[in-house]
């Protein structure tokens, strides 16, 4: 069974910053690729960053150049730091984590997303 647990969102002024975490528990094999995605009051939900097996990252236009994705393979842990924040960022923040895991010799798929992180940028 796995695990996938957000962290690090909170209340902040335009222009601050945040650190997001999204770390997986459980009987992981690998943790494969990873996207985040976030939702503002009334919208529909929107992927927003990932990153690759191999470290390969992609950006949504909307935060590319503010937003930086990162991932510690030996902790099963993405990042998301986010840099010069505006109150157009505030939403709720999710991870979507896909890989394998093991038990015994048996090996299985997982497709996860986390709990949500909320996000405030006041102006």
């Amino acid at each position: 069974q796995v695990q996938l647990v957000e962290s690090g969102g909170g209340l902040v002024r335009t222009g601050g910053s945040l650190s997001l975490s999204c770390a997986a528990s459980g009987s992981i094999f690998s943790v494969n690729g990873v996207d985040w995605y976030r939702q503002a009051p009334g919208k529909q939900r929107e992927m927003i960053a990932g990153i690759t097996t191999g470290g390969r990252t992609n950006y949504a236009d909307s935060i590319k150049g503010r937003f930086a994705v990162s991932r510690d393979n030996g902790k099963n842990t993405v990042y998301l730091q986010m840099n010069n924040l505006r109150p157009e960022d505030t939403a709720v923040y999710y991870c979507n984590a896909r890989g394998i895991t093991v038990e015994g010799t048996r090996y299985s798929n997982f497709d996860m997303w986390g709990q949500g992180t909320q996000v405030t940028v006041s102006s």
